[in-house]
Formats: C-alpha cells, sequence, structure tokens
C-alpha cells in the first residue's frame, strides 16, 4: 500500500508541476480570442497539462503494449505524425498511433486509404486507441483535452470567415461536434456550427460533460466512419462551387 501511495504521490508531483509550467506560459501568450470566463482564462490550460500528464503515466502500460502490436501488426514508424493548424492557425505536429499499413500497388504508389486499413486499425480507431499519443500535445500546449478537433494544414482556404474561428482555441481530443455525431455527421458545416459554438461558451461545466459523454461514446464505439466514405473539406467545398457555377 506505501509503494501504491507513493506511486501516486509521484504522480500528481509530476502533473502539478507540469500545470504549473503551462500557467506560467499561458499568462506570456498572445491570442486574439477574448476568453470566456475565469475558467478559460485561468483554470483550462494548467488542468489540461496535470490531467494529460496524469494520463500519460497511467496509461502508460497501454501506451507501450498498443504500440508494440502496432510495430507488429502494421510495422514501423509506430507512431503517425501529420502537421496540423492549431490556435490562431499556428502549425504544430499532430501525434497518433498509425492505424493503416505501407501496402502500395505495381507503380509503387500507396493504395487507398480503404484498402490499407485492417481489422486491427479499425479496431483502434473505433476505441480511439490511436489518439492517445494527442496527449503529448497537450502536455506541450499544442492541445486541449476539449476543443475543435485539429484537421488538415489544406483545409485552411476554404473556411468561411464565420469557420475560420474554430482556431480561436486550442484543438481538441474530443470536443462538442465529436458527441454531437463524430465523423459520422455529414455535413461540415453542422460540425464548424458546433466547434464555434463551443468557441464562444468554453466553460468547465460544458467541458466536463464533452469529456464524459466522449467516454460513453467510446466504449460503445458510436458515430464511426471509416476513411474514404466521405469527402475531404477542401473536395466537398470545391463541388459547391462548381455546382454554384453550374446554376449560375
Amino acid at each position: 500500500m506505501k509503494t501504491i501511495g507513493r506511486i501516486v504521490e509521484t504522480i500528481v508531483a509530476i502533473a502539478a508541476f507540469a500545470a504549473g509550467i503551462a500557467f506560467i506560459f499561458e499568462r506570456f501568450e498572445k491570442s486574439s480570442h477574448k476568453p470566456f470566463g475565469v475558467y478559460e482564462k485561468y483554470i483550462k490550460r494548467p488542468l489540461d497539462a496535470f490531467l494529460a500528464t496524469g494520463a500519460l503515466i497511467v496509461l502508460s502500460p497501454v501506451l507501450l503494449i498498443t504500440a508494440i502490436l502496432v510495430r507488429i501488426k502494421l510495422g514501423s514508424p509506430v507512431l503517425f505524425t501529420q502537421e496540423r493548424p492549431g490556435r490562431d492557425e499556428k502549425v504544430f505536429k499532430l501525434y497518433k498511433f498509425r492505424t493503416m499499413t505501407d501496402a502500395r500497388d505495381e507503380k509503387g504508389e500507396l493504395l487507398p486509404d480503404t484498402e490499407r486499413m485492417t481489422r486491427f486499425g479499425r479496431m483502434l480507431r473505433s476505441t480511439s486507441l490511436d489518439e492517445l499519443p494527442e496527449l503529448i500535445n497537450i502536455v506541450k500546449g499544442e492541445m486541449s483535452i476539449v476543443g475543435p478537433r485539429p484537421l488538415l494544414v489544406k483545409y485552411l482556404p476554404f473556411y468561411s470567415e464565420y469557420e475560420k474561428r474554430r482556431h480561436e482555441v486550442r484543438p481538441g481530443l474530443t470536443g462538442l461536434a465529436q458527441v454531437n455525431g463524430r465523423n459520422a455527421i455529414r455535413s461540415w458545416e453542422k460540425r464548424f456550427q458546433y466547434d464555434v459554438e463551443y468557441v464562444d461558451h468554453v466553460t468547465f461545466k460544458e467541458d466536463f460533460s464533452i469529456l464524459v459523454t466522449t467516454i460513453k461514446k467510446v466504449f460503445v464505439s458510436e458515430n464511426v466512419v471509416d476513411p474514404g466514405l466521405q469527402d475531404d473539406f477542401d473536395v466537398y467545398r470545391r463541388k459547391q462551387r462548381d455546382g454554384k457555377e453550374c446554376n449560375s
């Protein structure tokens, strides 16, 4: 029992230290976004760092086992990294466990996502285990536990001024759009409406509700859509523009 107590004390101490550092850096960080209230201004970022650091320590066995299985079943590298826009559209490198193979055709080109996605990869996505490395992004201050999901850099030129407001806060591991349909929401506009709604009302009660709902949805693998079944946002927006031009 003493050993467990010491482990818990160590986790709390490390997480508290991370939260303290996050609080200090937060004071010097500049953003055009006006915080909604005391929670967003003073508590949210330190709490994110505290919880993410603690989660990395507590979930380290899960992270290790997942990494080993990814290496065996999908190959190397274990981590998939990709540039994503964060707060104020500042680009950062997102970390995830890879969920696809490197299978290629006779010309040496990668096969479509749907063909490279294995049963194991689908399991990682449906349980959201592939997103656990994003806890590192949260500790680093690039992401938050709750916020609009970070999408692709190539989407940036296609947002309306209203939709761009999703980048006024840090992107999240989960968000309001995710608990209202995840990637099963067929309308990109509806997703962004949820994102901006969150940006305008960042509260502890809302974050807690989103987090609890997310955990419930993960356990039942709800609203997960295979890659390739939906248009990318840039393709979707181009089709919209082409359609308007044809009708004009």
